[in-house]
Formats: C-alpha cells, sequence, structure tokens
C-alpha cells in the first residue's frame, strides 16, 4: 500500500478546464492519451476486435443461394437493384425494410444513451474504434505518452523522421484497408479484389478507396477527438435522452473532495481529506483531453478509462474503488446532500462514512432496477414493436408478384367481329432465385379470353409462362371479349398467378374499357 505522496503525480493540461473555457474556435492542443488498464479498457478491446472483424470479415462471408444468384453473404448489388442478407434477399420496392431498420437504430440509440448515457461514443462509434486503432500503432511506435511527448518536442532528427513516416505509413494502410473492405459489399469480393491489383476494377472502386483513405486517416489519425467535438452532433443531441436515472461516467467529489496530495499533514490540522490525491491519473489516460473532475462535459464520450485510471491508483492506496464510476444524477445528488449535510457546508468526506472508516448505510449506490423507468420501457417497447413488425412482414412477404398496365392509347380496340379488345402490359416478378413456371389465369369476365404476344398458343384463358430466377418478365397481353357479354363502359376483372409448385399466388384487379354503343 502506497502514501498519497508516492503516488505519481502527471501534469497534464486539460484542453478545456474548468477554470479556464477556451473559445470554441480555439487551436488545437495536441492530446497524447497515457495507456489505460482495467476492466473497461479490456472491454474496450474486445469491443475493437469484434467490430472491426465484423467490418472487414464479412464481405467475404459465403452463403450458397444455388446457381441463380450471389454467394457472397451480405451483398448490395447496385447493377441489379437487390441487397442479399444471408437468407434475405431485399427488392427496390421493399425499401421500407432498410427504412425500418434505420428507424430501429435510431430508438436504440435513444435506449442506450437514456439508460447508459454514451455509451455508443465511448465503445462501438467507428470514430472511436479506429482512433483507438490508430493510438494503439501510435504507442506501438513511438511509445507510451511521456516518450511521445518527448518525440513531440524534440528537434528533427534521422530517428524522429522514421518514425514519423512509420506511423503514418501504417495509418495510410490501414485508410485503404478501410476503403478496400467498403467496396467488397457492392460486388463479389474475391473478383474485385483481383480487379483491383490488376488495374481492371471501375474507376468508382479506386476513387471510394482513395476518398476513404484519405478520410479515415484524416479523422482517425489527424483530427481525432475534434470530430466528437466539433463535427459530430450527438453531444449535442445527448441531453435530451438524458435523466436523473440515466448512468454516465461521474467523479464523485462527495467523497473525493477536499483533494489532496498531503492527507496526513492536512488531517493533522483538523481539515476534512477527500479520497482524490489530485494525480491526474484520470486526465491522462482520457482521449478526448478532459478532466473529468470538472463534471459533464460536452467532449466527453464517456469511454471509462478514467474510471480504470482512478481506481488503479485507489488500489495503490488501499481505498475503495469507485471515486469515478458509472451513476445516476440521482445517486449523486443524494450522496452530495449527505457529504454537505443537507447543503448546509462544503463537502465533507467524514460526513459519508462511518467510525471505522466505511460508507454509511445512507450512501446510494446504483442498482440496476433504477435504469428500467417509464422512459426505458417505452423506448424498448417501440424498438421492439418495429422490429416485430418487420420480422413479421419479412415472414409473410410474397415472393411471386404481379402488375397490370392498362393501354393508354387506343383504350380499346373493336374487332370485325364486333368483340372489343384491350391491350395490357402485364409484369411478372419472381422474386426468388430460382425458375418457375406461373400460370396466368383470367379471373371473371365470363366469355373473355386472351392472347400473349410472343406465345404462339391460341387465345385461352391460362397461360404457362416461363420466369427466369429472380427477374422481372414482362409480357404484352390482350383482352378479348365478344359484343354479346359487354355490360358496361367498364368490367371489372383480375389476373391471376400461380407457382403450382410452392403454391404461391397472386392477384391483380384490372379494368376492361368498352365504348359506350356497346352497351
Amino acid at each position: 500500500m502506497l502514501d498519497n505522496t508516492q503516488i505519481e503525480r502527471i501534469e497534464p493540461t486539460p484542453v478545456n478546464s474548468a477554470k479556464v473555457r477556451q473559445p470554441m474556435y480555439a487551436a488545437r492542443k495536441k492530446i497524447f492519451p497515457k495507456r489505460a488498464s482495467g476492466s473497461f479498457r479490456q472491454f474496450k478491446w474486445l469491443v475493437m476486435a469484434v467490430t472491426l472483424g465484423i467490418y472487414y470479415l464479412t464481405p467475404w462471408l459465403r452463403w450458397d443461394r444455388g446457381p441463380f444468384a450471389p454467394d457472397q453473404a451480405v451483398l448490395l448489388d447496385v447493377a441489379n437493384r437487390r441487397f442479399y442478407f444471408f437468407f434475405i434477399e431485399i427488392w427496390p420496392q421493399e425499401f421500407y425494410y432498410v427504412a425500418g431498420l434505420l428507424v430501429m437504430a435510431g430508438v436504440g440509440l435513444f435506449l442506450i444513451t437514456s439508460t447508459v448515457g454514451r455509451a455508443w461514443c465511448g465503445y462501438t462509434c467507428p470514430q472511436t474504434v479506429w482512433v483507438d486503432l490508430f493510438l494503439v500503432l501510435e504507442r506501438a511506435i513511438e511509445g507510451d505518452r511521456n516518450a511521445r511527448i518527448k518525440l513531440d518536442a524534440s528537434p528533427w532528427t534521422a530517428r524522429k523522421l522514421a518514425l514519423r513516416v512509420s506511423k503514418h505509413a501504417i495509418w495510410l494502410v490501414i485508410g485503404a484497408l478501410t476503403g478496400g473492405a467498403w467496396i467488397f459489399y457492392f460486388a463479389d469480393a474475391p473478383t474485385l479484389l483481383g480487379q483491383l491489383f490488376t488495374g481492371t476494377a471501375a474507376p468508382v472502386a479506386y476513387i471510394t478507396v482513395a476518398v476513404l483513405t484519405a478520410t479515415t486517416y484524416t479523422f482517425g489519425g489527424l483530427m481525432r477527438e475534434q470530430v466528437c467535438t466539433y463535427m459530430c452532433p450527438w453531444p449535442r443531441i445527448q441531453a435530451a435522452m438524458l435523466d436523473e436515472n440515466s448512468l454516465t461516467v461521474t467523479y464523485n467529489d462527495w467523497r473525493g473532495e477536499p483533494r489532496t496530495r498531503h492527507a496526513k499533514k492536512v488531517q493533522a490540522a483538523g481539515q476534512p481529506v477527500g479520497d482524490c490525491v489530485d494525480c491526474n491519473a484520470c486526465v491522462a489516460v482520457c482521449p478526448m483531453g478532459i478532466d473529468i473532475r470538472d463534471g459533464q462535459q460536452l467532449e466527453c464520450i464517456t469511454c471509462a478509462l478514467c474510471i480504470d485510471a482512478c481506481d488503479g491508483v485507489m488500489d495503490k492506496l488501499g481505498k475503495e474503488r469507485g471515486l469515478i464510476s458509472y451513476a445516476t444524477l440521482s445517486d449523486y445528488n443524494a450522496n452530495m446532500m449527505l457529504a454537505t449535510a443537507g447543503g448546509a457546508s462544503p463537502v465533507n468526506p467524514s460526513l459519508v462514512r462511518t467510525d471505522d472508516g466505511l460508507f454509511s448505510e445512507k450512501v446510494a449506490h446504483f442498482h440496476i432496477r433504477k435504469i428500467f423507468r417509464p422512459r426505458t420501457y417505452v423506448y424498448m417497447a417501440m424498438w421492439s414493436l418495429i422490429g416485430l413488425g418487420l420480422l413479421y412482414s419479412l415472414l409473410t412477404r410474397d415472393r411471386l408478384e404481379i402488375n397490370v398496365l392498362h393501354d393508354r392509347n387506343p383504350q380499346f380496340v373493336k374487332l370485325s367481329d364486333g368483340s372489343i379488345r384491350n391491350g395490357y402490359t402485364v409484369k411478372l416478378l419472381n422474386m426468388i432465385p430460382e425458375p418457375r413456371t406461373i400460370i396466368v389465369t383470367i379471373g371473371g369476365l365470363p366469355g373473355a379470353e386472351m392472347s400473349i404476344v410472343g406465345v404462339d398458343l391460341p387465345a385461352d384463358r391460362s397461360f404457362a409462362i416461363q420466369v427466369e430466377p429472380d427477374r422481372l418478365k414482362m409480357l404484352k397481353v390482350f383482352v378479348r371479349l365478344p359484343a354479346d357479354q359487354i355490360h358496361g363502359q367498364a368490367q371489372t376483372f383480375t389476373l391471376r398467378v400461380e407457382d403450382k409448385a410452392s403454391f404461391e399466388s397472386n392477384e391483380y384487379t384490372a379494368t376492361f374499357n368498352a365504348p359506350e354503343i356497346a352497351r
């Protein structure tokens, strides 16, 4: 167990200290985050590995859809206007599924923020993940915080040039891999990879790789925290999502203040002493360069690395962890009232402890049930209902569709025998990657017969049409009705399509037009 004075004191300057707030457009101050270790840091490693693994490896997953469809598990086939996601195939007219997923993502973000604060920003946001990756490589090449500060301040030498060139070259490679992985979602990945290296890929592929390489390198390597502070709108929106029962990373000054490195001297003088030893470890590890002890700030992404840093110091001092912790505003306020005797005095940590040094039973602690409140249930209900609606629609959707367009000019033709003929453009949509034999049948309109252009069969009320897999087939159909069967200027009938093999069917209600004199 160490004494307060034996804890290393780091001297970082917060980028936006509560004592001296910087103007919004102040010049950037370089941040050199110190490597953190602890449970939250381990969790961030896990999230980084999972998210980057999903992003880079997904285009290479295969999914057998038969000989008539691509075998890439996730594919945005822009040329054929298809979206393949494992066993799901989305057509352009079914884009509402994508819209529904986006709405679910938005509601899910509201749910997560209202319960555990900016967890998205701190763990899974692409900006956070790639900045973490860039920082890992920067530390591996240039060293930890002190070594990087020293290198940055030193004059240019061959060693410094070699380190900087190596770092930026690797960053550019990561940027190129990021852009390369992105375009693999839009074409067969192995084929496109070969085309990229042989120079036969489409120009848009090279342009996309170049743009994403530049943006990844710039945002992840050069701008870093500035993207979150100046470019991202979410820090400014999140306040509407939070309430007194939302979990946020909090400095518990009700037990940390007054902070000092000379606890024994201060206690000997009869003054209260908090647990914070003012070592600034929490500031040194912050990738945003802020001091969490200044309270909630727009810049804080709640990555919780300050919790790991502070817990490490508390372990060395033999004190309870949690000086910086995830806490709710309601618990924080209750503990502040306890530590200030109801607001009548400055913070006195002794008021929250018993005579044996343990926390009082009156100290409020977080419990999982606190985040389950009406707002949480509303968001969960909205998210679940949207998801169930999409799932139901997906499981019950038709994979065989028909659409009929009546000829505009002429509306009808009177034949030599007095019968009336109408023309239609019929679209048969086979939405599975297998060939089908579709039976097209007239329903209603007694006495009517149809003929199909290109089908060398006599007029009839039913035809068997071959439709290619995953394709739209257009037919020119003529429907003839004898004069003695015409009972009005406009009569309705149905065109029914059916696949006998799968028992799928669909129908369209069309109109048969006739002249007034035929009535």
